[in-house]
């Protein structure tokens, strides 16, 4: 049968992975009070507190308007039409990888900026069928590391994702790609908001459901923007991108220490390393490999293999068999893999659970001293849609923390929000 395999051990394994109720409360009392820190000084906070220099739309927005969704290699040009009260339709799309083996590469340390945003400028014609009249203004999803200064004006801080392309670092995104525009003719085409993926699911979701204040993506990587109401100054209400990943205040247990050390930035993105999409099948792997006595093993689990093992119901988990053999070479007992698929839960659970701790700390926060407002969470992502036990878990912490006013709290799945989320802030720009 199995190698070395310690039932007691997986016991206590499970458990490093389990998150009590007294232990979320402190987990989001911790979030509120980075958050409350982070709006005096973001420097006395490990949550980014990124102004997006945009609110939320009124559902009234409307009219013609174009998308750039440029978030990794696979870039799309959306044409939306906005028709009001949170109804629209997209006019057109297009969308190519801005790499291709043996064909081009755009993203590369031999490319350059103008041959990248020469790509995006052609396809924006593209979805505009070549007219070099009728004014558009476009909105732009850029969802990498930027410094804002308002709607418009957001310069690459540094280029992360595996991009190499040199000479954009530095420079403002829009006046590059509007370079582009112009030079290929398409003077009638005005780049007027840029902003993040997150920023873009909330303002996405707020156009056709009312009362939601917080955006989050939850898949491979994971961050949650907010409306921040400033009720204390007075200044304006504005979306704030947390670029929560990054927060630092929970413990660790051993696995996700180990992993860790050896990720490409030790002792960064703690919230993100605990429960994203990435990195849950590596916290497994590392957990497995410690029951089994192997812990120099190199097992190549993903989210979706662990999907696959907790969504086994069969009662002999054949399926589960399959995976797990597939991917340790091993064959586990009956009872062995109840406890493998307990564990692949038992991380899934956390990660449910500690993302909801933030979700309550953003709550807790702009509540104030009154009553939580009746809202909705918007999440889009892998993680979110398709994961066994994360919805239902959600629910589950929410009522653990919000107790009886958890009834006016839910979250909804807004799919592909970075595209409308662009339309919507260029709509802002012309109405504001």
């Amino acid at each position: 049968m199995s190698n070395n395999f310690n039932e007691a051990k997986m016991s206590a394994v499970i458990k490093e992975f389990t998150v009590n109720a007294e232990e979320l409360a402190e987990i989001a009392a911790a979030f509120r009070h980075d958050l409350k820190r982070g709006l005096k000084n973001p420097d006395d906070s490990s949550l980014r507190m990124l102004k997006s220099y945009v609110g939320l739309p009124t559902g009234k927005e409307t009219g013609e308007y174009l998308a750039l969704d440029f978030g990794g290699t696979n870039v799309r040009v959306l044409r939306i039409r906005l028709m009001g009260a949170g109804q629209y339709t997209e006019v057109a799309k297009v969308a190519k990888p801005l790499k291709i083996d043996g064909e081009y590469d755009y993203i590369g340390a031999n490319s350059n900026a103008e041959e990248m945003f020469g790509f995006l400028a052609d396809l924006i014609g593209q979805a505009v069928d070549g007219d070099k009249e009728t004014p558009f203004l476009l909105g732009h999803t850029f969802s990498f590391p930027s410094e804002q200064t308002d709607i418009n004006n957001a310069k690459l801080i540094i280029w992360t994702k595996e991009f190499a392309t040199p000479g954009v670092e530095g420079k403002v995104v829009n006046d590059l790609l509007t370079e582009a525009l112009v030079a290929r003719g398409y003077k009638n085409i005005k780049p007027v908001a840029v902003l993040n993926d997150t920023v873009a699911v909330l303002l996405s979701a707020a156009y056709k459901h009312p009362d939601t204040y917080i955006g989050s993506i939850y898949a491979t990587g994971h961050n949650t923007c907010y409306l921040e109401p400033y009720a204390e100054t007075g200044e304006t209400p504005m979306i704030l991108n947390l670029e929560s990943g990054g927060f630092m205040k929970l413990v660790p247990n051993r696995f996700d220490i180990m992993f860790d050390e050896k990720s490409e930035k030790p002792g960064e993105q703690r919230l993100e390393k605990m429960v994203s999409g990435r990195y849950m099948g590596e916290l497994f792997a590392l957990a497995l490999a410690d029951v089994t006595g192997e812990k120099d093993a190199k097992y190549d689990f993903t989210a979706v293999d662990m999907s696959g093992i907790i969504m086994d119901g069969s009662e002999n988990l054949d399926n589960a068999g399959q995976i797990i053999n597939r991917i340790t070479g091993k064959v586990f007992s009956q009872r062995e893999l109840m406890l493998i698929k307990e564990l692949a839960a038992a991380i899934v659970i956390r990660s449910a659970r500690l993302v909801t701790a933030t979700f309550v700390g953003i709550i807790w926060q702009t509540a104030g001293k009154g009553e939580v407002r009746m809202q909705h969470i918007a999440v889009d992502g892998s993680v979110y849609e398709k994961m066994p036990l994360v919805k239902e878990n959600i629910n589950r912490a929410l009522t653990e923390l919000l107790k009886e006013q958890s009834a006016v709290v839910d979250t909804v799945l807004d799919n592909g929000g970075s595209g409308l989320g662009a339309a919507i802030a260029a709509a802002m720009v012309k109405a504001g």
